[in-house]
Formats: structure tokens, C-alpha cells, sequence
């Protein structure tokens, strides 16, 4: 399919279902069913076979519909993380069950990987899974668990063979969070928000249809996840100086001049000087700002076009690292540039649980907001630290950190 057909299947379908008077599930829908929602998937699952950078030509025609759903803001785990481990290790009853609900937003899917005692070592996690006939019987606990409160599925991985080393026996279950036994409790942040929760199990009966790969065999499906969440963390390949980075430019217009009564006739020479030298160091910051933001979208561009349907490579994580820093970095700007204003936040600290499924990463305004929310974003998704050992390991070939508990079985290992 050339770009121009693609770009006239876009526009065929924003021309026969409105998205200003359709509902975003009816939207979302047709434009699954047209494979237009992960064009790099199969035809019949959203897909058309297509290269993944396809999808960058799908998503620039939506943008100029009247109405454009975003993915991260519709279901931000279930799409970047979810659909593509389920089409690489789902039956194609497990594909046609849960895909098109996912796209659409109609059903809400979340992450249980990290534990009170296994967060950047996920492979150290202690939740049981045990076989019970065509079933498994789960207990434990996942903690930071993003959207649980409103997930009708979770990716959960547990451990199936306390024997085997700890990266051999687990396996992956989709876990309906509605079955009994699955209790979720929020987990509030500096923002005032409970994004995250905890999730605790309690002899909750899964059935085996809805296991993804092999027995034991859990974290090779984990690290399909796990790469394309860095993918998705990552970003997109958004418009040029759009997102954050137009927020800080459009703060920085807004607020060049607010010391400008330091500079008048009447101010001493001292203030003048100090004012307009301040105002070149925050120029020059957002300057350097728009062209790191610039030269990352670049690089997604890049990965995006180097990247495959299923588990990514590596480029992921250089996203991820950079965004994450980027982001804190932009947010510290904009308190700076727009000064005491900016230490306000109007909601107070509501203490409440959001019912959108956007993260609240992308939730941009109030600024102070933004700020508490972005110290999350080093940690979440794969650390900072571990975000350099991968790259340091898989794309510089440098030595692997020792791993002196590689092929120790699990319950020989010490725990806290």
C-alpha cells in the first residue's frame, strides 16, 4: 500500500464516521475493524501488515480531524503495552477477545510486575501461582500498579517454580481484575492523586486460556512488555515543538518581561542588570530545552523506524532515559520562567483516585502539577540506573553487571 492510499483510507474514514458525532468507541472501533489502529498488525486485528512507521502517516490524518483520540490518553498500558504481547504470545481466540475492546478504550488494562520486594529486580518477584487442573491459583501482592482501580485486565507475572532460578520459573497470566479474591487499594502521590494503587491476591482462580507462552517461561513474554513500554514511555513522534515543550515557549512569551519593572528608568542600575541577566540565562535554557526536545523527537523518529512488530529493540530505552530526564528538566524551567506563580496549585491536594485513563503524565496543566508528577518519571517504567545498564550492556557491548544469583534456584536465594 502506498502513502497516498493510506493517507485516503484515513481520510475515508473520518469522512464516514464523524468523529465530532461519533462516540470514541464507535470511532475507535471503525477504525480498528479499517486497520488503521496498529497498522503494523495483522490484517483482521487492527492491523494491515504495514511497516510500523506507517502508523506516523495514520496518526498525522487523524490530528487533522475535528476530533483525535490519543492513544496514551485512551488506554495508555493497554495499546503500548498489552496489544503487542498479546499478538506475539496470545491464541487467536485471546486476539480476537481482547483487541478491538482495548483500542477502543472500552476495556481498561494495567500492569502488575513490580512487588514490595522486587521493583527494578523484577525477576526477584514472590507472587505464587500454582496449577489447580485447568487452572492456577494466584497469592501475593503487586504494588504501583498504574490504572488498577479502573483495569478490567492486568498483565501479571508470577511465580510458578520456586525451584528453578528466578528468571526461569515464572509464568504470565492477562488476569481478569474482576474475579474474586483481586483487591485493589490506592497509593496517593505528592500530586494529591492515587494514579497508582496496590493489588493484593487472595487464592484468585485464573484459567489457563488465559496464560501467555509456555509455563515458566514468563519473563520472555515479560520482556516483550517491558520493551515496549519503554517504547511507549518513551514518546511518539509528535509535531515539532509541540507537548511540553510548547507549554515552557509559550510560559517563556508569556513571562519574558516580568521583571521589566526592575529595568525602568527609575530602578536602580544594579536591578537592571540582574534583571535582564536573568532573563538571558532563562532564554538561553529554553532555547537548549526546544533543541533537546527537538533532536529526542528525531530519535524516535529513528527508533520508530528501525522497530519491529512484537519486542523491540533496545532503541526504546533511549527514549525512555532521555524523556524522562528531559521532561523534569522542562517542568524545573517553567517554575523558574513563570516564577512564584507557578508554586500555586488551585486543586489543592484533592486526595481522589482520576477516572480517566490518560496517564497523568500527560495531564500538563497545573504546572506545579506537572512538576510533582514528573519526579516519577526516572523511576517508573525502569529506572534511570537500569535505563543505563541496558543501553550500556545491548548497544555500547559493555560488560553486564555480575549476576551472582543467575543460576541459584529462587528459594535458595536471601530475601528481605
Amino acid at each position: 500500500m502506498s502513502e497516498d492510499q493510506l493517507r485516503q483510507r484515513v481520510r475515508d474514514l473520518v469522512a464516514e464516521v464523524d468523529p465530532e458525532s461519533a462516540s470514541q468507541f464507535e470511532f475507535r472501533g471503525a477504525q480498528f475493524d479499517r486497520g488503521l489502529s496498529r497498522v503494523d498488525f495483522p490484517e483482521g486485528k487492527g492491523g494491515l501488515g504495514l511497516s510500523p512507521k506507517a502508523q506516523t502517516v495514520v496518526d498525522e490524518e487523524l490530528r487533522k480531524a475535528p476530533r483525535y483520540w490519543h492513544d496514551l490518553h485512551v488506554n495508555p498500558i493497554g495499546i503500548g503495552m498489552g496489544a503487542p504481547t498479546v499478538l506475539a504470545h496470545g491464541t487467536e481466540d485471546m486476539h480476537h477477545r481482547l483487541l478491538r475492546p482495548l483500542f477502543t478504550g472500552e476495556e481498561i488494562w494495567c500492569q502488575m510486575f513490580s512487588e514490595p520486594g522486587a521493583g527494578s529486580d523484577v525477576a526477584g518477584l514472590a507472587t505464587r501461582a500454582e496449577a489447580d487442573g485447568d487452572e492456577w491459583v494466584v497469592n501475593g501482592q503487586k504494588v504501583w500498579t498504574s490504572l488498577a482501580h479502573r483495569a478490567r485486565w492486568g498483565m501479571l507475572v508470577a511465580r510458578s517454580d520456586p525451584d528453578a532460578p528466578k528468571h526461569r520459573g515464572l509464568t504470565y497470566f492477562v488476569a481478569d481484575m474482576t474475579l474474586p479474591g483481586v483487591e485493589v487499594r490506592p497509593l496517593y502521590q505528592i500530586t494529591g492523586e492515587a494514579e497508582f494503587n496496590e493489588v493484593f491476591f487472595n487464592d484468585v482462580r485464573i484459567p489457563d486460556t488465559m496464560r501467555l507462552g509456555q509455563p515458566g517461561q514468563g519473563w520472555n513474554v515479560a520482556i516483550t512488555t517491558l520493551m515496549n513500554e519503554r517504547v511507549a514511555l518513551g514518546g511518539g513522534v509528535p509535531d515539532r515543538g509541540s507537548g511540553l515543550i510548547a507549554v515552557l515557549v509559550s510560559a517563556w512569551v508569556q513571562h519574558r518581561h516580568r521583571d521589566s519593572a526592575a529595568e525602568g528608568p527609575g530602578a536602580a542600575e544594579g536591578a537592571q542588570a540582574t534583571a535582564a541577566a536573568r532573563r538571558r540565562v532563562l532564554r538561553d535554557r529554553v532555547v537548549k530545552l526546544w533543541t533537546e526536545a527537538e533532536v529526542l523527537r528525531l530519535t524516535n523518529w529513528r527508533a520508530r523506524t528501525l522497530a519491529s512488530a512484537g519486542t523491540p529493540g533496545p532503541e526504546g530505552s533511549v527514549g525512555k532515559a532521555v524523556s524522562a530526564e528531559l521532561n523534569q528538566r522542562i517542568y524545573e524551567c517553567l517554575i523558574d520562567v513563570m516564577g512564584s506563580e507557578a508554586m500555586l496549585f488551585p486543586e489543592g491536594y484533592p486526595m481522589c483516585r482520576p477516572e480517566a485513563a490518560e496517564a497523568a503524565s500527560h495531564r500538563l496543566t497545573p504546572p506545579i502539577k506537572g512538576f510533582l508528577r514528573s519526579r516519577a518519571n526516572t523511576i517508573e517504567g525502569g529506572t534511570a540506573e537500569v535505563m543505563r545498564n541496558i543501553l550500556g550492556e545491548r548497544v555500547l557491548g559493555l560488560p553486564k553487571e555480575p549476576g551472582v544469583d543467575k543460576n541459584t534456584p529462587w528459594s535458595d536465594i536471601p530475601r528481605n
